[in-house]
């Protein structure tokens, strides 16, 4: 009958620290997901996740809007295509403020590159002598059921009182972001850029 020899039991120390070692491993998994799990539930995401327009929830429905397009005909919103919208209703008489951010609705939309094809810019109501208005423009007409659905059209307290909100529609016909009068165009670019990579 052949022994087999024990095996030699580890010094004290050498099994303490493998106890020690093993802790620290569950501690640092468990401690992981317990600060992940606290940040996720507070709300916090890391600055490059964060929305510069302010998230609307819920999102505004625009679906029973029908949208009547100025020289006839309506919009239809065709989720299918995958089309995002930048939609401004500005007020009835607005002039030069309209001009400037006609101005800067070209130009976050010209630096969409490629993907501006999958963007519409929906301005609804009159459109001001001067404004700049590229083949994204679709002007629908300014219906009061269609600005009442809109969150804060007329702006809100404490917002600038100079400029008109503009707001991005994703390609459902749900209302998800607002950006306040007198917005960076810098942020609505910013914030549709990551949107449309989810197309």
């Amino acid at each position: 009958m052949t022994l087999i020899p024990a095996e030699p039991l580890l010094p004290p120390g050498q099994r303490n620290r493998n106890r020690a070692l093993l802790a620290l491993i569950v501690v640092l998994f468990l401690g992981s997901a317990v600060v992940a799990g606290a940040l996720r539930f507070s709300g916090w995401r890391p600055a490059g996740m964060q929305n510069k327009g302010e998230l609307l929830d819920p999102p505004a429905d625009l679906r029973m809007h029908p949208l009547h397009l100025s020289d006839g005909g309506t919009y239809d919103w065709r989720p299918v295509e995958r089309r995002w919208r930048i939609l401004v209703a500005p007020p009835a008489g607005c002039a030069q403020d309209c001009v400037r951010l006609s101005q800067q609705l070209d130009l976050v939309w010209q630096l969409f590159g490629r993907n501006a094809d999958h963007v519409d810019i929906l301005w609804a109501g009159s459109v001001p002598d001067g404004a700049v208005r590229n083949s994204a423009w679709r002007v629908v007409e300014a219906d009061p059921t269609l600005r009442t659905a809109l969150p804060r059209v007329d702006g809100g307290s404490g917002e600038a009182d100079n400029g008109v909100p503009a707001y991005v529609v994703d390609p459902n016909g749900f209302v998800i972001l607002r950006y306040a009068p007198g917005f960076d165009p810098g942020d609505l670019r910013s914030d549709m850029a990551k949107l449309l990579k989810l197309k």
